[in-house]
């Protein structure tokens, strides 16, 4: 089989060697995006993808709840994704003659264009007015679901997750992470952008390979609207305040030179860590390579504290909350929110009558326990 190289693009530099951007195509026409460690071992080939594979499925269709006047993609096609598949069969494995997988070559970490997305592959066209310039609420209201959704493979390891990673990886991802929010906030009609993980099948994960995601929405999400309104409430001094409150209190588990992390005064889950940095930042994309090198070891670290409570690996959910695309830039800081429903080892928590029914939340366990279990933790994972 042929090989290919690409040029590739040097990112950040760490210990002084590039890590490398290297762009490709899979062969129905997504975006294939390489990011080569700065130590990697891999040489700078890598194989096509000849599968031969079906056209893409059409963009999805949102409609606009009456009763909340939030927007709800109805992506039929994801419900033929790839449910826990075996071992042999892992479609983010590096392929292999008995596994057709989304990634041709071995690889440190890649990214690429999810096969069944919520959102996208279609964006805002020549003329077509953006979601946010609609407002008010109107029944029968339906927009294309435009965007975009990626999938972000940590590791060609086939278990694992992002506390796991050694220092250089977890860099590599972040790096990845940042250089995506770059580029999907420039996309035509993307309106935010939201890296998470998932871990564990109690939160709904389907592939047990080490992986995160990226939603590119064309909306400001409900939660982030929710968060525009206290601060205009509170002032555009909310996050300062929070940052200095907690770093004053009982609930920081670590405080680095440039990220604090901690439980949340009134955290809704078990456990529930929020990783903030120390000056005003509204996403990824705006952080320093100092600032992305101390989060290599600080957050890994976090996770395996997380891990350390119970004598299996607990579930969560791990997202990068951001500022929207053209708005709240200096008032919205970037934010990391880990959350779990593991409230004992053999007990979770589950979102019952108040929590589904009307967001009333119930915490189950005092987040200074939390917090105070949480830094013994961490502190025996040095």
């Amino acid at each position: 089989m042929p090989t290919t190289a690409s040029p590739g693009e040097d990112l950040s530099l760490v210990d002084g060697l590039p890590i490398v951007k290297r762009p490709y195509v899979l062969a129905d026409g997504r975006e294939l995006v390489y990011y080569d460690d700065a130590d990697t071992t891999l040489a700078p080939e890598r194989l096509p993808d000849e599968r031969l594979l079906d056209p893409r499925p059409a963009t999805a269709v949102m409609r606009q709840d009456v009763l909340t006047g939030e927007w709800i993609s109805i992506a039929a096609a994801r419900n033929n994704r790839v449910f826990l598949p075996p071992a042999n069969l892992d479609p983010l494995a590096p392929q292999a003659p008995d596994n057709p997988s989304e990634v041709p070559s071995l690889y440190d970490v890649a990214v690429f264009e999810n096969r069944s997305p919520s959102f996208g592959p279609d964006l805002l066209g020549p003329g077509e007015t953006p979601v946010p310039l609609e407002r008010g609420i109107a029944l029968g209201r339906s927009r294309p679901s435009i965007g975009r959704c990626e999938v972000v493979c940590f590791s060609p390891e086939r278990e694992g997750s992002f506390g796991s990673l050694g220092t250089s990886r977890a860099r590599t991802v972040i790096e990845a992470w940042a250089d995506r929010t770059a580029v999907l906030s420039a996309l035509p009609g993307v309106e935010q952008v939201f890296p998470f993980e998932n871990r564990g099948e109690q939160v709904g994960v389907t592939l047990h390979h080490p992986h995160g995601q990226i939603y590119s929405y064309p909306f400001v999400s409900p939660r982030t609207q929710r968060l525009i309104a206290s601060i205009d409430s509170y002032g555009p001094d909310l996050f300062a305040d929070i940052l200095a409150h907690e770093q004053a209190g009982d609930r920081m588990i670590v405080q680095g030179e440039h990220w604090s992390a901690f439980v949340p005064f009134a955290a809704r889950w078990p456990v529930e860590v929020h990783i903030l940095p120390h000056r005003q930042l509204p996403d990824l994309a705006a952080t320093t390579p100092e600032e992305r090198d101390e989060l290599a070891v600080l957050y890994p670290r976090v996770l395996r504290a997380i891990d350390g409570l119970y004598p299996t690996p607990t579930p969560y959910i791990a997202g990068w909350h951001q500022a929207p695309v053209n708005a709240h830039r200096d008032d919205i800081r970037l934010m990391l929110q880990i959350t779990s429903p593991r409230r004992a080892v053999d007990r979770l928590k589950f979102l019952a009558g108040s929590e589904s029914a009307m967001g009333a939340f119930i915490g189950d366990v005092p987040p200074e326990l939390t917090a105070q279990n949480l830094r013994e933790s961490y502190q025996s994972h040095e």
